[in-house]
């Protein structure tokens, strides 16, 4: 079965039974969770997906299909874990669940697996293509026939991402003359790379005015795609690719900008417990992993204001980093926003997956960044990127969204 088994958590190495069993279901985390709050169903619950885990691992679940849907709504965002006394990771449990039910990923995922990690020129080649249809407007002509034939991922897809890149940031990476003696690297996570590439040339700009100079690691993808969709052995095989590439680079900080990606390269060492020679590099690899968000805590950012800050999932409950307040209170006027610290609903492909979900999810967030009032809102991850723009288009257009690194690079210049 294509799942880990064992896990490691806030009180050590565990197998998956006994992580899953630390749950108490005491309900703390109930109101840390956004799908919970947006249908007030127990098993959209943390604690009722631990209970539905367990059950499954136990051989109680008498019809396990019954989980499926309530396992596959789970954001993933971990704030029921930040929430929990026991720090139960029901994140990883719920995808242990998920693994469990669907042993074999499904079709698309494999597909987009196989062309992101082993055919990334393939993958930019097509990616390109339909770039270049977005652009000539082509595809929102072709959205209503998407939906029509079952196809409405793609739709949403296109929806959601409104820009459309001409250029991929490795192209534009690859060309640059590098540090011999770098004093940073940097890890291109597939969002920047693919679909912003403004946010990763802000990052590497920010990073030489304050480190000095850098090299860019050209690396593939992370394998939390793979990870995440059901193929843990793919995700293995991506971190090795990973950690051999940064270890030829010396001993530097690896800086990545998307907080989803950092939290995951953090956590490789997860993936190597039944390889004691992996996990020793896989641990000092993650110990060398920043996210963007703390990089550039400190900074003096230059922004329209008022400001605000969603506190992307995987910065504040994946890796426990607080906000960036010192860079947000140099920008300005700094308006603390309700629920910050609460998934938008972009969550990856969860708001292709679930479209009605995640715009319950998006409108509550959008509503608390309308109370402050704010112009800006600054993030730092990719899907967060996303679905706030798409969301404050159409229901906040006063306010735009920037990553950490864009406000970073920002200082000294007025938006």
């Amino acid at each position: 079965m294509n799942t880990l088994g064992r896990l490691l958590t806030d009180l050590g190495e565990r197998s998956t039974y006994d992580a899953v069993s630390q749950c108490s279901r005491c309900g703390y985390c109930e109101q840390s969770c956004p799908t919970y709050k947006a249908t007030g169903r127990e098993d959209r619950s943390p604690r009722g997906r631990n209970q539905l885990v367990r059950l499954m691992l136990e051989g109680k679940l008498k019809d396990p299909s019954a989980a499926r849907e309530a396992l596959a709504t789970c954001l993933l965002c971990g704030g029921c874990q930040s929430a929990c006394y026991a720090h139960v990771p029901t994140a990883d449990l719920v995808l242990e669940g998920r693994r469990r039910l669907s042993p074999r990923p499904p079709l698309a995922a494999r597909w987009l697996t196989a062309l992101v990690g082993t055919r990334p020129r393939v993958f930019a080649f097509l990616l390109h293509l339909a770039y270049a249809a977005k652009r000539a407007g082509f595809s929102r002509a072709a959205a209503p026939l998407l939906r029509f034939v079952g196809l409405s991922g793609l739709a949403e897809a296109d929806a959601h991402a409104r820009e459309a890149p001409k250029r991929f940031l490795f192209e534009e990476l690859r060309g640059r003359a590098w540090s011999a003696s770098p004093a940073w690297a940097y890890f291109a996570p597939c969002g920047p790379n693919y679909v912003y590439p403004r946010v990763g040339l802000a990052t590497v700009k920010a990073l030489e005015k304050r480190r000095g100079p850098g090299k860019f690691l050209d690396n593939g993808c992370c394998g939390l795609l793979a990870y995440n969709y059901g193929d843990p052995a793919e995700a293995r095989e991506m971190a090795r690719r990973a950690v051999a590439q940064a270890e030829k680079g010396g001993d530097v900080p690896i800086v990545a900008d998307c907080s989803s990606c950092a939290a995951f390269l953090k956590s490789y060492p997860q993936l190597f417990l039944a390889e004691p020679d992996w996990r020793r590099r896989a641990e000092r690899f993650a110990a060398r992993v920043r996210d963007a968000a703390e990089v550039f805590d400190a900074a003096g950012a230059r922004v329209a204001g008022p400001v605000t800050c969603q506190n992307s999932c995987r910065a504040r409950h994946g890796q426990n980093l607080p906000a960036p307040k010192a860079l947000l209170e140099s920008a300005g006027e700094f308006r603390p926003m309700a629920e910050a610290d609460d998934c938008c609903g972009g969550a990856g492909a969860f708001s292709l997956l679930h479209p009605e979900l995640s715009e319950d999810i998006l409108k509550r967030k959008v509503a608390n960044i309308k109370a402050t009032g704010a112009k800006t809102v600054v993030t730092s991850s990719t899907s967060c990127l996303l679905q706030l723009d798409a969301g404050l288009s159409k229901y906040y257009p006063g306010c735009t969204v920037l990553h950490v690194s864009e406000a970073a690079a920002l200082d000294g210049d007025r938006q």
